[in-house]
């Protein structure tokens, strides 16, 4: 078996058989393709011996290379998935698995989460699922508050008869009041991959996110997931899911939304909710949110 083998068959498990979206197969295959020729291990066997000290040597080495700290925890996500999917392939037992951490990272005053920061916790909670429509599930709620602006009560709230989800959707709010919200391609595209892997049949009147034993989601399995993706990538304790709400109106205003807009699409009783906004970098906010908002890209 050849170097080239083994990517091949990794790119397939990836695409076809985890159903990753493509941005994610090319990064898990440009992780995978740089651990094989630094350790020169180039078939299943020869990965599925690679012990901790080995890869930590390789992610010292990512890490000389100037990769950024969100980046390196990806590439460790990336990393612990390919070795394991080796350890299956060449038939050893999970348990002698490496166990790696990511990098101590010193924790900074608290911030808002940035365009990437939310692209990143969403890519990374799917990445770190045990089962593959678990990390579909929690990816799609995240991605519903920050791409939508939706609480997390309202996304979960969702049931069978919303889907599939259109350019718009009717989210009923506190106070019962209803609005309408915009849904980019790339929320909608979430949704339909979870719907697709999930065990769960999808029902006119049950909850559309469901736990792993078919029951609704509950709120804080969301918050320990986007918890776990947060440590990884060193972001603050205010990096919440409700934080990506806020960040998805920070971002509209600071893009040039005028606040009677915005105030609609966050469901707020009163003007005086939305206005806190205001005190936004609107400047730096239009930079960011036009680099790096969720939305339809070319894959």
């Amino acid at each position: 078996m050849s170097k080239a083998d083994v990517l091949e068959d990794w790119g397939n498990h990836l695409a076809q058989g985890r159903r990753r979206s493509p941005h994610t197969v090319r990064a898990y295959l440009a992780a995978a393709r740089l651990l094989i020729e630094r350790t020169g291990a180039a078939n299943w066997a020869s990965l599925a011996q690679l012990n901790t000290a080995q890869l930590r040597g390789h992610l010292a080495s990512r890490r000389q290379d100037g990769l950024s700290n969100a980046s390196t925890a990806r590439e460790l996500s990336a990393i612990k998935s390919f070795v394991k999917f080796a350890r299956e392939q060449a038939g050893l037992a999970e348990e002698g698995a490496p166990r790696l951490r990511g990098p101590r990272i010193k924790k900074g005053l608290p911030r808002p989460v940035t365009p990437d920061d939310a692209t990143n916790i969403a890519d990374l909670v799917e990445g770190m699922a045990q089962d593959d429509w678990v990390g579909a599930r929690d990816r799609a709620v995240l991605l519903l508050l920050y791409g939508a602006g939706l609480r997390i009560a309202e996304a979960l709230s969702l049931n069978g008869n919303d889907l599939p989800l259109g350019e718009t959707l009717a989210v009923t709010g506190k106070g019962n009041k209803q609005r309408i919200v915009p849904i980019i391609p790339a929320v909608r595209e979430a949704v339909a991959q979870y719907a697709a892997l999930s065990p769960w049949s999808i029902e006119p009147d049950k909850a559309l996110f469901r736990g792993v034993k078919g029951g609704p989601l509950s709120p804080g399995m969301v918050q320990k997931a986007m918890a776990r993706a947060r440590i990884a990538l060193g972001l603050p304790a205010t990096a919440t899911p409700h934080a990506l709400r806020h960040s998805f109106a920070t971002h509209l205003l600071g893009a040039g939304a005028d606040l009677r807009s915005l105030q609609e699409l966050l469901g707020h009783a009163s003007l005086g909710s939305t206005q806190i906004y205001t005190k936004v970098d609107a400047a730096t906010l239009l930079d960011t949110y036009r680099g790096a908002h969720p939305r339809e890209r070319d894959d």
